[in-house]
């Protein structure tokens, strides 16, 4: 694959990698909540997701480095975050009773988490959206990996294109895989909605 000199963040990645440290947080800063919603949809508990999350960023500095930007710095990320996210699946699946390992060296450079971004609601309406944010949460866990980290990257705006490459699939098999994830939450979650329609973004 080709350089990628036009995408703007890329060009701060190559400024981290010379050792900017205001490239690297620009970057975490623009990057931290999508990464955060991904892997909380991925993972039951949302301290741990924090903490994946965290460990990403402490992998993408780690790794500035052997940065070469000959893809969207967003494949980079969202390629490093799922390896990441499965990693920890498996290790849970082994060892469900221990915590998530923390990230190591490295995590005393980085900039304080940010992730908080909850919206606030009346007691009624927080119990209704609670109870649907569950809902969905466990409908999307229950999806087969790949459906649903296409669907989760997909609610985050990335691409078609990028989506096929975090994944290593062409790309109508990226667009089927989205397709069949939002059929399959469409019918679970149809009791839970008063219609049977999932929004398009």
């Amino acid at each position: 694959m080709p350089p990628a000199p036009s995408d703007p963040d890329a060009a701060l990645m190559l400024r981290v990698k010379r050792g900017d440290r205001a490239a690297f947080e620009a970057l975490v800063e623009k990057y931290r909540q999508p990464v955060m919603n991904v892997l909380a949809r991925s993972l039951p508990d949302a301290a741990e997701a924090e903490d994946l999350a965290q460990a990403v960023f402490v992998q993408v500095f780690k790794s500035a480095g052997r940065y070469e930007a000959r893809a969207k710095f967003s494949t980079w990320l969202f390629t490093i975050a799922r390896n990441l996210c499965l990693n920890e699946l498996r290790r849970r699946a082994r060892h469900p009773a221990e915590p998530l390992e923390p990230a190591g060296d490295g995590e005393s450079d980085l900039p304080p988490r940010q992730f908080e971004d909850k919206s606030h609601f009346s007691p009624p309406d927080a119990l209704l959206h609670g109870e649907l944010e569950a809902k969905v949460r466990e409908a999307i866990a229950a999806l087969p990996e790949n459906q649903r980290t296409a669907l989760l990257l997909f609610q985050e705006e990335v691409s078609y294109e990028e989506i096929s490459d975090v994944l290593d699939c062409s790309l109508s098999a990226t667009k089927s895989l989205i397709h069949r994830a939002r059929e399959t939450l469409k019918a679970r979650l149809k009791p839970y909605l008063r219609t049977g329609a999932w929004p398009e973004n």
